[in-house]
């Protein structure tokens, strides 16, 4: 089902700008002996990571690897990835949903809240793959969700709109288990729900643990926390 063709993540579009551009480089886009014009944007994008050494993809990262290992697709990416725009048809879309709900781990002892208080560092930190000349050091500091980046929170600090608005969560839905299980299914891999979502895959990936998921949830429902009032 899931096609296996290497994609150099998020630079074809990039790559398609160059082309319609003209190339904006010597020679009327041609550099030695390669010719830019002559190729796709998706060979462009992959020509400008992989060979023309554009960018430092040989630097180390936190998880193991290269920063070049980061921009080739898994599976779901490219099961996902439809160039020119458009959606995945539904057998794929169904096939994604199938793999991302047998993707999830569930604590032992069953979904429970951790603290509200950790979890609100957690969704208001971006802390933790950032590479570049001072990459973060995961050492000193825990891996945090990020989730203020896409959704609004609490309203003692303003989050993003590209998301779902999550202030008064808990209030509003209560602590049931069926909806603690979307929760942290939607944390842990929401394609489960949404197929080929912008959401990222935060359990599945390795990103967050399981505590960092109790205690990001605890932020969303916990009585106690800014989200709730």
């Amino acid at each position: 089902m899931f096609k296996k063709t290497p994609v150099a993540a998020g630079l074809a579009a990039f790559a398609s700008i160059i082309i319609a551009g003209g190339c904006a480089v010597a020679d009327a886009g041609k550099t030695g002996n390669v010719d830019y014009t002559a190729m796709t944007s998706q060979e462009l994008a992959e020509y400008l990571i992989f060979e023309a050494n554009g960018f430092n993809v040989d630097q180390e990262v936190q998880e193991g690897g290269t920063a070049k290992q980061r921009l080739v697709q898994d599976e779901m990416h490219k099961a996902c990835s439809v160039i020119g725009g458009g959606k995945p048809d539904q057998a794929t879309l169904d096939a994604v949903r199938t793999a991302a709900a047998a993707s999830i781990t569930y604590p032992e002892g069953g979904i429970q809240l951790g603290d509200w208080q950790k979890g609100r560092e957690l969704a208001w930190s971006g802390f933790g793959y950032r590479i570049g000349h001072n990459p973060d050091d995961h050492g000193n500091r825990p891996v945090g969700g990020n989730c203020y980046n896409c959704h609004q929170l609490a309203t003692d600090r303003t989050g993003g709109t590209v998301g779902p608005s999550l202030t008064g969560y808990g209030k509003t839905r209560g602590t049931s288990e069926a909806i603690l299980k979307y929760a942290y299914d939607m944390i842990y891999n929401p394609h489960a729900y949404f197929p080929c979502t912008n959401m990222p895959r935060f359990g599945s990936s390795g990103f967050l643990t399981q505590d960092a998921i109790a205690d990001i949830m605890a932020y969303m429902f916990d009585p106690e926390s800014p989200v709730n009032e």
